[in-house]
């Protein structure tokens, strides 16, 4: 992934997602639930690998979906 590519959108929505993916860890390893805790490691890191800004939204949004749906 180049710099140049990235643009602020896409930075702020990885903020938000990575954000939400350290909220959706921490309850995760507290809980011992490992669906919300895999989860949230997919929502700090899937927007390093992602550059465009509707795929961070959709993915992001299925990744913390989740969790409500399936119950481990």
């Amino acid at each position: 992934m180049d710099l140049s590519s990235l643009d602020m959108t896409s930075l702020l929505w990885g903020l938000l997602f990575g954000s939400i993916g350290m909220i959706y860890f921490v309850y995760g390893k507290k809980k011992g639930r490992p669906v919300p805790l895999i989860s949230g490691i997919a929502l700090m890191v899937f927007p390093y690998v992602v550059s465009n800004s509707i795929a961070i939204v959709l993915i992001g949004i299925l990744l913390m979906v989740v969790p409500y749906f399936i119950r481990y």
